[in-house]
C-alpha cells in the first residue's frame, strides 16, 4: 500500500491501475484430519475477518469477495454469498466436530507479491493471530520457495493451510472455476462431485437458462464443502517512469511489452516480483513464468485494455451457430527468428506438445500440463 501513495505522489513516476479480476484463498487438504471434517472447514472459515485482512494489507479498490470468481463476469455472481464472520456459531462447530479447545496446524505460502496478495508475511500471521485469538487453533507459519511451493501446492502434498491465489487470463467464468475445482485437481484433497460434475456439464453448453442453474448449483457447493476459504480481491497495478508511453495494464492476462516504448529509443528495463521457474512455457502456470513466455510465444488471439479478444496470430474467426467449433483465420507472412514461415501445422504441433501425453515434446518441466489439463484433458495412454 505504501508504494501506490509513493508512485502517486512522485511526478516522475506513473501508476497503471486495472480492474481487480483475482482471488486469495486459503486452502485446505481435505485428506488430512482435521481438514477431513467440513465443519472444521467452516468453522475456519466463520472465524475470520476478512475485512481487516483488506483493511490492513490491500491497496484502495480491493475488496471482500462474495464469489471465488469475479462478480463482475458472466455467471460467477451466482448463488449464495460467502460465510460473514460468526466467532461463536464457528467455536460450536469446532466443538462439534471433537475439538473443542482447538488443534495445532500448519499454513504454508511463499513471499512472493501478487496483486492478490500484495503483503504476503503480514496476511499470514494474521491469519495465524485470527486463528489463534477465536479457535485456539495454533497455527506454524511456513515459508516456501515459490517453485516447490507452486509444485507442492498443486499436488496436494502440503499438509493443513496454504495461501494462495488467481489471476484470471481471460474473461469467462470456466478460467477460474475449472481450474480449481474439476474433477482431476488435487490441490485441496479429493475433488467435490457436487462441485465439478455442474461445471463439467456447464462447459459443455451454451443455453443460458441452463447455465445458469449449473452455475448457481456449483458455487452454492463451494459454498457448502469449503475446499478453500475465499478471502480478498486484489487491486491491480504496475508501474513505470513517466518518460515511458503507450503504457497500460489489461485486466486479464499480462502486460505485452512490445507495446511499451522508451523515450528516445532507450533501453527498457522490467523488474517483476520473483525470477520465472523455466522456459517451458507451456508447462508452467506461475505468473513469473508465463509473462516473458508471452512476450515470446503469442497465441491465436490476446485481450485488449479492455479485456476483449484482439487478434493476435490469428486474423480472425469464425463461430459455428452451436457455440462449439471455431474456425481460426491466420496471418500471413509471419516468421520465426529462425526464418522459418508460421502456418497451421505450427499451431497443430504445439497442441499435440501439451495434449499428447504420447508426444515426444510432452516432457515439460514439472510433467503436470496444468492449463492444458484442466482446459482441455489430456489424451493419451
Amino acid at each position: 500500500m505504501d508504494d501506490w501513495e509513493t508512485i502517486l505522489n512522485d511526478p516522475n513516476l506513473r501508476l497503471v491501475q486495472a480492474s481487480g479480476a483475482d482471488v486469495l484463498y486459503m486452502g485446505f487438504n481435505n485428506k488430512m484430519a482435521p481438514f477431513d471434517d467440513v465443519n472444521v472447514r467452516k468453522a475456519v472459515a466463520m472465524a475470520l475477518d476478512r475485512q481487516r485482512i483488506v483493511d490492513n494489507f490491500y491497496p484502495e479498490g480491493a475488496v471482500v469477495p462474495n464469489q471465488f470468481c469475479n462478480e463482475t463476469i458472466e455467471y460467477c455472481g451466482l448463488g449464495e454469498d460467502w460465510y460473514e464472520q460468526d466467532v461463536e456459531a464457528a467455536k460450536a462447530l469446532l466443538a462439534e466436530a471433537g475439538y473443542p479447545d482447538g488443534f495445532s496446524t500448519k499454513l504454508y505460502y511463499r513471499d512472493v507479491y501478487r496483486g492478490y496478495l500484495p503483503e504476503p508475511g503480514g496476511v499470514a500471521v494474521d491469519i495465524q493471530s485470527q486463528l489463534k485469538d477465536t479457535l485456539n487453533i495454533d497455527v506454524e507459519v511456513i515459508v516456501m520457495e515459490s517453485g516447490e511451493f507452486i509444485a507442492e501446492s498443486t499436488a496436494g502434498n502440503l499438509e493443513g493451510l496454504h495461501l494462495l491465489g488467481w489471476g484470471m487470463d481471460y474473461p469467462h467464468v470456466t478460467n477460474s472455476l475449472d481450474y480449481h475445482f474439476n474433477a482431476a485437481n488435487p490441490q485441496f484433497g479429493d475433488p467435490f462431485p457436487a462441485i465439478y460434475e455442474p461445471l463439467a456439464e456447464a462447459a459443455k453448453l451454451t443455453d443460458p437458462d441452463r447455465l445458469t442453474e449449473l452455475y448457481t448449483q456449483a458455487n452454492n457447493a463451494i459454498k457448502e464443502n469449503l475446499p478453500m476459504v475465499i478471502l480478498a480481491r486484489g487491486a491491480n497495478a504496475n508501474a513505470s517512469t513517466a518518460a515511458l508511453e503507450d503504457v497500460s495494464r489489461p485486466p486479464f492476462g499480462v502486460v505485452y511489452w512490445s507495446t511499451v516504448e522508451a523515450p528516445n529509443g532507450g533501453m527498457l528495463s522490467l523488474v517483476q516480483n520473483a525470477e520465472m521457474i523455466s522456459l517451458m512455457c507451456n508447462d508452467e502456470s506461475d505468473g513469473e513464468s508465463v509473462a516473458p513466455c508471452v512476450q515470446g510465444m503469442e497465441g491465436l488471439i490476446k485481450y485488449d485494455e479492455t479485456g476483449q479478444p484482439s487478434p493476435a496470430l490469428a486474423e480472425s474467426w469464425d463461430i459455428s451457430e452451436d457455440g462449439l467449433t471455431y474456425t481460426f483465420h491466420l496471418r500471413e507472412g509471419v516468421k520465426f527468428h529462425d526464418g522459418s514461415t508460421f502456418d497451421a501445422n505450427d499451431v497443430l504441433a504445439t497442441w499435440d506438445m501439451g495434449l499428447n501425453l504420447n508426444s515426444p515434446n510432452h516432457v515439460g518441466n514439472t510433467g503436470a500440463f496444468d492449463y492444458w489439463s484442466y482446459l482441455w484433458g489430456l489424451i493419451g495412454d
